[in-house]
Parts: C-alpha cells; sequence; structure tokens
C-alpha cells in the first residue's frame, strides 16, 4: 500500500507560480488536496498555472504579486485568506530572478538591485509578512527556494549569490526561532532544475547558452524536486540537497573549502579566456 502523505498544508500561498518550480508546487500541493494561490509577477503566467489546477479537480486562486514590494505581499496575504476563508498553513517563498556572465565591477548596479528586490527582499517580505499569521496558529509551515549558491558561490554570479546566501541565512534562522512551536522550515538548495530561468535573467548571452546546456543535460525535472521538498518539509527537515552534485559540492565547501575556492577560481579563468 502507497504510503500516506500529509496533509496538513492544505491552504497555501506559491510565490513565482507562473512557471518552472512555483508552478511544480503548486501543482503537487493541489495534488495533495491543498487549495493554492498562486501568486507571480505575470498575471497571464499564474492564470494558467490556477487553471491547470482546476482541470485536475483542485481550487486554485491567481494573483499578481510583485514580491519586491511589501505592500503588494501584505495585500497577497489578505487576499488569500479572504479566498481560503481560512488562515495560510504554507508558504513557498519561490519567486526569483538570475542574472550572470559578468565579473564583480562589470555588473550594473541595477542588476544587483533587481536580483536582491525578488530572491532577498521577496523572501524577507514573505516571512515577515506569514510568519507571525503562522505563529498565531501553531501550525505550518514555510519553504524557502535557495539555490546550491548559497553556500557554494561560483564566479560572475555575484547577485545571485549573494542574494540565496542571505535567503539561507535567513531560513536557518527562522528555523530556529521556529523550533518548538510546530511550523516547519524548509530550505530548497537545488542545482539545475530545468525552468526558465536563464530565459527571463539578465544573463549575458555565452552564459545563458551555457546554462541552457548544463540545464537540459543535467537538470532534475521541477516536478521530482517539488515533491522531495515537500515529503521533506513533512520531515521537518531544514535543508533540502535534491541532486547527488548538490550533496557533492556542500561536502567540498565545507571540508575542503581552500580547494573549493581554488576549483572556482580556475573556472572563473577559463570562463575568462573562453570569453
Amino acid at each position: 500500500m502507497a504510503k500516506q502523505k500529509r496533509s496538513w498544508h492544505s491552504n497555501a500561498v506559491v510565490t513565482g507560480a507562473g512557471s518552472g518550480i512555483g508552478r511544480a508546487f503548486a501543482l503537487e500541493l493541489a495534488a495533495r488536496k491543498g487549495r493554492v494561490v498562486c501568486s507571480d509577477i505575470l498575471l497571464e503566467r499564474a492564470e494558467e498555472t490556477a487553471e491547470m489546477i482546476r482541470k485536475q479537480g483542485g481550487e486554485a486562486l491567481a494573483l499578481q504579486v510583485d514580491v519586491s514590494k511589501i505592500t503588494a505581499v501584505e495585500a497577497l496575504a489578505k487576499q488569500a485568506e479572504k479566498w481560503l476563508g481560512a488562515p495560510v498553513d504554507l508558504v513557498v517563498n519561490n519567486a526569483g530572478v538570475g542574472a550572470g556572465g559578468k565579473q564583480v565591477g562589470d555588473i550594473p548596479l541595477a542588476d544587483w538591485k533587481w536580483v536582491m528586490g525578488v530572491n532577498l527582499w521577496g523572501v524577507i517580505h514573505g516571512c515577515h509578512v506569514f510568519a507571525p499569521r503562522l505563529r498565531a496558529a501553531g501550525r505550518g509551515g514555510i519553504v524557502n527556494v535557495c539555490s546550491t549558491a548559497s553556500f557554494a558561490a561560483a564566479p560572475r554570479m555575484g547577485p545571485y549569490n549573494v542574494s540565496k546566501a542571505a535567503a539561507l541565512a535567513l531560513s536557518e534562522t527562522l528555523a530556529a526561532e521556529m523550533s518548538g512551536t510546530g511550523i516547519a522550515v524548509t530550505a530548497l538548495c537545488p542545482t539545475w532544475v530545468k525552468t526558465n530561468i536563464a530565459v527571463d535573467g539578465r544573463i549575458d548571452a555565452g552564459a545563458a547558452r551555457w546554462a541552457d546546456k548544463l540545464m537540459a543535460r543535467t537538470g532534475l525535472s521541477p516536478e521530482r524536486v517539488a515533491r522531495q521538498t515537500l515529503d521533506a518539509l513533512d520531515r521537518g527537515q531544514l535543508y533540502v540537497l535534491p541532486q547527488l552534485d548538490a550533496k557533492a559540492i556542500w561536502g567540498a565547501k565545507r571540508y575542503l573549502p581552500s580547494l573549493y575556492t581554488r576549483g572556482a577560481g580556475l573556472l572563473n579563468r577559463l570562463v575568462s579566456a573562453g570569453a
């Protein structure tokens, strides 16, 4: 007999739900009998996800939300609670953007601010708005979509690395604060997942082609990542490293930090030589 999945995350909010990992989370939550508020900066994408859920017999609401703005996330919480008629018990802070291909000093400050606004402030806003609500309810969970870049910075990805490292630190802080409260916190830290982040991001053409190739050859499906992460959340697991290379990088950074840094430096020189 198949193991019965828990369904305490029955009222969920997913940011960046219009594609990729966010859409996969929304669909998987609906498959687990959850009602899902699908938010995205592009309303048409959020509505596509919501319609997919409805066609499968689930309940979903699509909302346009810019997570970089606190007023938008506060409005998201209020609209979600009104539609659900109940408190939100799971928040997936997934919305994210990518920028890469340039070295620190060459990256436009506008790109730094854009990435930080979504990848870091979006997560801060989500935790700031929803954590008190979850505490008041005494149950629930928060998933923050981080990255392997959160603990193992690769060259030419400065804004992305910094934003994800900060998101992981926030997740660890929140997990400690929520310990013993009945609220679980999980940080998802994958390497390559088959999404459109390279297409939608501010990434140099050469770097984008390289990223697309790696994503196509080694990337996991977002559906598999979402399933693994929700199962880990059910177990109260803080870190989710869904791929073997993510686990290997985690070990290398922890036990061989100097060797890892020299390897990253060699990669940067090879990229520079090929530029």
